[in-house]
Formats: C-alpha cells, sequence, structure tokens
C-alpha cells in the first residue's frame, strides 16, 4: 500500500470553548488534486495552518510521508516538501523575479548564509530559475520586479517560488484571490503545468475554477468534514448544493 503524502488523523483545534477544527482526516497521495472548499468560517485557513505548523493542534496527528510532523516548525516542514502559498502575494515588490527565485533555491540548498560571492556565480541555480519561470511562462517578465507586473502574474511568481523549493505537496491558498477576469487563463495554464506527480490541495473560492481543477473535493463545515468524493458527487450533494453552491448549482 502506498504512503499518503500528506495525511492528518483525527486532526482538532480548539480556543477555549470554541472548536475550530474537529478530527479532520485527510489523505493526499503522490499526483492527487484535492479542492477544499466551504463557507467563510467553515475553518479552512485553519486546517491549513495547521498542516503548516503555524498553529499547533489541540488533538490529531498531521504526517509528511508516513512521518510525524505535529511537533515540527513551519520551517522544517518545508524542508520536508510541505509548501504552501497565500491568499495575499508574499513577494519583495522591488528584488527582481529570477533573483527571488535564485534566493529560494539557494534556501532550499542550505546556502543561503553561504552567499559570498555574487549570485550570478552559481550558473546551475540562475539555469534552475529560468526552467521554473519558463515552465510557468515568465521568462520574458525574469528581470522585472512584481511591483510592475500585473496582479496574474504576480500569482505566478508565487508559484514558481513555491516550486523553487522543491515541493512533494502543495497547498494553493486561494491561487485566484485579487486576479482580475482577464488575467485567470494565465494562471490556470501554470496550474496545468505543475509536475503530475505533486499532490496538491487548492482552497479556493471561485467554484469555477476548483471543480475544474480538483479529481477529488472536500467540503468544510463548522470546522468538520461534512462531504468527500469526485467533483461530480459533490455538485449532487443536497447538503452541499443548499449549504454552499445554492439550489441552482
Amino acid at each position: 500500500m502506498n504512503t499518503p503524502m500528506l495525511e492528518t488523523r483525527a486532526l482538532c483545534k480548539s480556543f477555549g470553548g470554541l472548536h475550530v477544527t474537529r478530527e479532520v482526516n485527510l489523505r493526499l497521495m503522490a499526483g492527487d488534486k484535492v479542492g477544499l472548499i466551504g463557507p467563510n468560517g467553515a475553518g479552512k485557513t485553519t486546517l491549513i495552518n495547521l498542516i503548516t505548523g503555524v498553529l499547533a493542534p489541540s488533538a490529531g496527528t498531521v504526517l509528511l510521508g508516513g512521518e510525524d510532523v505535529s511537533g515540527l516548525s513551519q520551517a522544517q516542514r518545508v524542508k520536508r516538501g510541505l509548501v504552501r502559498t497565500f491568499q495575499i502575494t508574499q513577494l519583495a515588490p522591488t528584488l527582481p523575479v529570477h533573483l527571488q527565485v535564485e534566493m529560494a533555491i539557494h534556501e532550499r540548498q542550505a546556502s543561503s548564509g553561504r552567499l559570498w560571492k555574487p549570485l550570478r556565480a552559481y550558473p546551475e541555480v540562475q539555469a534552475e530559475a529560468m526552467t521554473i519561470l519558463s515552465c510557468l511562462q515568465l521568462q520574458g517578465l525574469a528581470a522585472r520586479p512584481p511591483m510592475a507586473l500585473a496582479y496574474g502574474e504576480q500569482r505566478l511568481v508565487e508559484i514558481a517560488l513555491a516550486m523553487a523549493l522543491r515541493p512533494r505537496v502543495l497547498l494553493l491558498d486561494e491561487p485566484m484571490a485579487g486576479v482580475p477576469p482577464g488575467e485567470r487563463q494565465v494562471v490556470l495554464g501554470a496550474l496545468a503545468s505543475l509536475p503530475t506527480d505533486l499532490a496538491i490541495l487548492m482552497i479556493e473560492h471561485d467554484m469555477d475554477l476548483v471543480f475544474n481543477f480538483a479529481r477529488r473535493m472536500m467540503v468544510l463545515a463548522d470546522g468538520a468534514v461534512l462531504a468527500e468524493g469526485s467533483p461530480e458527487h459533490i455538485r449532487k450533494h443536497p447538503a452541499v448544493r443548499t449549504a454552499y453552491l445554492g439550489e441552482e448549482a
């Protein structure tokens, strides 16, 4: 039996008497594309924060590749292949895109503390950075700073930084947040180009996007799993249709 790339077992989080996450069980295998949906306050962001180590669980376990990482820091989880993007871009606004990707590669290689030579003195890192940018069709923007890019392009740069860390599991936190309709196809194309063996969990309020992207869906309500299954199963699920997609879905 294959080991899940990411697994949560009976994961719980309480703040005093407020139960925000209630025994959530999640399994992501290599190549999985899972969509996580639910209304505001359902506990989606709390779940992601528990998985990534921002929050410590009140009970339950987080495993990466079968290893219990519940007590590890965010940085330690990143080094084990768990990488996250954010609702709001976390880019250095004035630093050229290619340098940011190169610095992410150096961080992965644990060489960032030994940069006594200029970045251009590491041709293999430069080559890898350009390969990543090319895969996301950003090679023509490599020398530009994020502040000079369209918002959709900035979201792609954030994905490029995530890919520079060579994740085994990628958590996409609303990749379309703030992206104008005219730029969405660029982001969609980039998501389609991600490695096929990458396990991806996507939180997204854009239902058209998440239903087209995901092969499996999970619906949270009041911190617990309301429903799980194929996109078609979730579309037809009575409670999901009524509570989250509307009667006309």
